[in-house]
């Protein structure tokens, strides 16, 4: 924590923010409570609809195996990946003992060789071809040429003609994924070098040659599914050679275990104890749950996504280390997010850096004009959209925090201004202000968990929070202003009379169901204040449970 971090901290008492912090674990551990309660309600439904696993973990509790990203993963890294990834390591660890200065081509002919083995010849002659056509493309030093072909090659992994031809390859659709989730992976690392490529100057094109870009290309720790890592990040480290030290490496790599254990371990426990994402991918159940599991499930639904992605990049960034580089910061807790920039910046950091580099600030970024800043971002977010996948509810998610940067840049800017923030500073103190800013966060964090659920639930899921939360607590408080509005007016007690029904000959004739049917409904409209009794309803009643001789006698007395 740096010196201002901690300084806002010294603003409120401490009390105060001890009640906040229990507040807020309080809140989080009762709503995955009441999560956890709903998912044994549906669990029969849910079962039958979907199919849960019978776990061997945690007391042998079911398992929501409805995570495509981490049933994916994780039965690949079991089957193969983890073992390819060991031969990496193992690789690595001998080069840096015998001989330095040629480890990242070791590197370069395992990781060619992994790819060779997971994904056949063909998938591994559509990367080199990919990278040898963007390399070539790099050659005219044209950045925006640079970018249309990566586009351009990017755009084939939608085409259906090419994903048919390219699923005949393969005897599983999970083979057929790994090279799709590979070369979309890949397609950031080639663009990287090759917009590289066209920044430098002649005389460092000595560091940028094909061999370095098919090392950078087919570096294995980051190979499927990232983190991702700039060139020129790589490139430094990679040529720099420090000490090397077993011993240290070897704690490092027990520490990193042990960690990564960890977070799989609970990971694992939150789908075991709550039913995620069959639940959201359940409307029924969703339109039904209380608020505090709603809450609770959306909560649940971001905090799983976070833990999923301290494994999946723990696992690479840890063979990083013991490569004797630096990887990109893991991703910071989603709880503690409170603002859109914030969250793109601490969650995928390889990714931001991507981002920032390349798209933003040579576009002009925060630098130039107002227009000029709102058109880099929403470049920068439709890039992020079609690259994640193109699918309606991507452009959904991209634009909502598109518009969330936006709004952020701007409120910063008008706070920027001097006399704006002379006249905040001389009416509020630094207590309000602060509380001022967790009101104005909490908004942000609202519509941040919004656009999460989006990208994690899909269209469907964000429209059932948007009605619940949104729409459907304005009609409660709607009709509760209605109701406490209302005015009743009673006259004086009336006395009661008995009268001997038997004497009445119209109900000699109406037998013990149509009486009780009769009272249920007046007592029923007595009851409810919005029923109004109606002159046409009193003649039908009349008609119906009366003779036509007493009908007609009672139209004349009135």
């Amino acid at each position: 924590m740096d010196g201002s971090a901690a300084a806002g901290l010294r603003v409120l008492p401490g009390w105060e923010m001890a009640a906040y912090l229990c507040l807020m674990v309080g809140s989080h551990l009762y709503s995955f409570y009441e999560v956890h309660r709903v998912s044994q309600k549906y669990e029969g439904e849910i079962d039958g609809n979907f199919g849960l696993e019978q776990g061997t973990l945690f007391w042998g509790l079911k398992k929501d195996p409805l995570d495509f990203e981490w049933s994916y993963w994780v039965e690949w890294g079991r089957e193969r990946i983890l073992w390819l990834l060991a031969g990496h390591l193992l690789v690595s660890q001998m080069c840096r003992l015998f001989m330095e200065k040629y480890k990242p081509w070791c590197l370069m002919v395992y990781g060619m060789a992994a790819c060779w083995f997971l994904l056949g010849i063909k998938g591994f002659a559509v990367i080199l071809l990919y990278a040898a056509i963007s390399f070539a493309v790099a050659q005219f030093q044209i950045s925006l040429l640079t970018w249309m072909c990566s586009l351009v090659l990017l755009s084939t992994l939608h085409i259906p003609a090419v994903e048919e031809a390219k699923r005949k390859w393969y005897d599983t659709e999970n083979e057929y994924y790994l090279l799709l989730f590979t070369v979309s992976v890949r397609c950031l690392f080639y663009t990287s070098f090759s917009l590289e490529y066209c920044w430098h100057e002649p005389a460092q094109k000595s560091s940028h040659s094909f061999l370095w870009m098919l090392a950078y290309v087919f570096y294995y720790p980051l190979f499927h599914n990232g983190p991702l890592m700039n060139f020129d990040e790589f490139s430094k480290q990679m040529r720099k050679q420090e000490a090397f030290s077993l011993k240290t490496n070897v704690g490092i790599l027990i520490v990193g275990i042990i960690r990564i254990f960890f977070w799989w371990c609970l990971a694992e426990l939150m789908i075991h104890l709550m039913y995620i994402h069959a639940i959201c991918s359940s409307s029924s159940p969703l339109e039904a749950v209380s608020y505090w599991a709603l809450g609770g499930l959306a909560l649940a639904q971001v905090l799983f996504f976070y833990v999923k992605y301290l494994v999946l990049y723990g696992v690479p960034a840890l063979l990083l280390r013991m490569d004797g580089l630096e990887p990109p910061a893991l991703p910071r807790c989603v709880s503690l997010m409170h603002s859109f920039t914030k969250m793109w910046r601490s969650f995928d950091v390889g990714l931001h850096r991507f981002l920032v580099r390349y798209i933003y600030v040579p576009m002009g970024g925060s630098q130039s004009s107002l227009p000029g800043m709102i058109f880099s971002t929403a470049l920068t977010f439709a890039f992020v959209s079609y690259w994640h996948g193109g699918q309606s509810y991507l452009w959904y998610w991209g634009a909502l925090n598109c518009l969330g940067v936006i709004v952020e840049n701007g409120i910063k800017r008008i706070l920027s201004v001097s006399l704006i923030r002379d006249l905040i500073e001389h009416f509020f103190s630094p207590r309000i202000r602060r509380r001022l800013h967790a009101v104005l966060a909490s908004v942000c964090t609202s519509m941040l968990i919004l656009s999460n659920l989006i990208f994690l639930g899909g269209n469907h899921v964000g429209k059932i929070y948007w009605n619940r939360i949104f729409m459907e607590a304005q009609v409660q408080d709607l009709e509760l202003g209605l109701t406490e509005r209302r005015e009743v007016h009673t006259g004086p007690p009336l006395k009661p009379v008995q009268v001997p029904l038997d004497g009445i000959p119209a109900l000699q004739h109406v037998d013990c169901t149509a009486q009780l049917s009769v009272i249920g409904k007046r007592a029923e409209g007595a009851l409810n204040l919005t029923d109004h009794v109606t002159d046409k309803e009193v003649k039908q009643c009349q008609s119906e449970y009366l003779t036509p001789e007493e009908h007609h006698s009672l139209l004349v007395s009135t």
